[in-house]
């Protein structure tokens, strides 16, 4: 049984506390939850330390959080799909459900949407949460707590390969070792390609993509976009036909362009600064498709399928654990960029447990 409500809320920049919430009674349609696992999240970390991140800006207190696991503690009204007890992966946005993005099955374009850990939504880092029960999603008995609050970024790999075609037999590069490029690399194995280069600036995440299976990996620190366009090419036999572009790094999106076939797809998967410069003749000439993605739509159930099955494995991610009362030192080695996820404990019974 929760006694107490303990959330983690950014007051602003740089101002991060841990204190306590209220707890929530659901409402027609929602569930309360007794949250489980919560993984940090490089924008969660960005939007502390700036106090902004994509155009949002914070003015007024959130919880932070939007990579969560959770058990069902309670049932609000007119609730039929789950039951008292039920372990889900939570996927942290609620769209209107009535406009034509979300009738067409592009929910995450809703322009109504209501996205946790941004203004005004308080996110996953808390003892008990209040969501709909249509974005909480059952997690099967082999997959773990810690594996549920990894279906989050998961869904975005899934998400951005859908954006990007992918499909076997392909050659993919991806630029940016971190954990959502990783995730992307292990997503495009399930599928069958053919190769994986992945590019970063860090030979430690360059190492680690090689223990999980990328079949080239390239250091560029200090090198121009031409000139990994021609190692990446070299590697691969030829140039890839779909990149997936991670890091939000403006020289990666660059690289990105010289890189990838005439005729392919770069996928904006990182997000980083919002005006980028982009070499669009080259783009252009060749004829590339340049998409973006954003979150991700009916993509939960497949990540969630891919752990279940054994097709990606994604324990080697997690690299720390932390119970909820140690938030600030948690955010603290996230922000030194030490391991590739971070997890964060919230459910004291949970951690008497272990």
């Amino acid at each position: 049984m929760v006694d107490n409500n303990l959330t983690l809320v950014l007051h602003g920049k740089g101002d991060l506390r841990l204190e306590e919430k209220p707890v929530l009674e659901p409402a027609y349609g929602e569930v309360q939850l007794q949250m489980r696992q919560v993984g940090i999240c490089g924008s969660d970390v960005h939007f502390w330390v700036e106090g902004e991140i994509g155009g949002y800006h914070l003015d007024s207190p959130v919880a932070l959080g939007h990579e969560g696991s959770a058990v069902v503690s309670k049932l609000g009204p007119g609730v039929t799909t789950l039951k008292v007890g039920d372990r889900v992966a939570v996927e942290p946005a609620t769209p209107c459900r009535m406009c034509a993005f979300c009738k067409g099955g592009r929910y995450n374009l809703c322009p109504l949407v209501k996205g946790l850990a941004m203004p005004g939504c308080d996110g996953h880092l808390t003892r008990t949460f209040v969501m709909a029960a249509d974005f909480c999603h059952k997690v099967p008995d082999n997959v773990s707590d810690g594996e549920a609050a990894m279906a989050e970024p998961m869904a975005v790999s899934v998400q951005a390969t859908n954006r990007g075609g992918v499909k076997m037999g392909d050659s993919i590069l991806i630029c940016g070792a971190g954990p959502i490029g990783l995730l992307c690399m292990l997503t495009c194995k399930a599928r069958g390609v053919d190769s994986v280069c992945i590019t970063d600036i860090d030979d430690r995440r360059l190492n680690f993509a090689r223990e999980l299976g990328a079949d080239h990996a390239i250091n560029v620190r200090g090198k121009t976009p031409q000139g990994i366009a021609t190692e990446v090419e070299d590697l691969l036999g030829d140039k890839p036909n779909v990149t997936l572009e991670c890091s939000g790094a403006p020289p990666s999106l660059t690289t990105a362009v010289y890189a990838t076939r005439s005729g392919g797809v770069v996928v904006l998967v990182g997000m980083g600064a919002t005006t980028k410069e982009l070499p669009t003749a080259e783009a252009s000439f060749r004829e590339l498709d340049i998409r973006g993605t954003f979150r991700y739509a009916n993509c939960f159930q497949p990540a969630l399928k891919l752990m279940s099955s054994g097709q990606v494995n994604v324990k080697p991610l997690m690299t720390h654990q932390f119970r909820l009362e140690e938030a600030l030192q948690a955010f603290e080695i996230a922000k030194k960029g030490e391991g590739i996820k971070i997890l964060i404990s919230c459910d004291k019974e949970t951690q008497a447990r272990d």
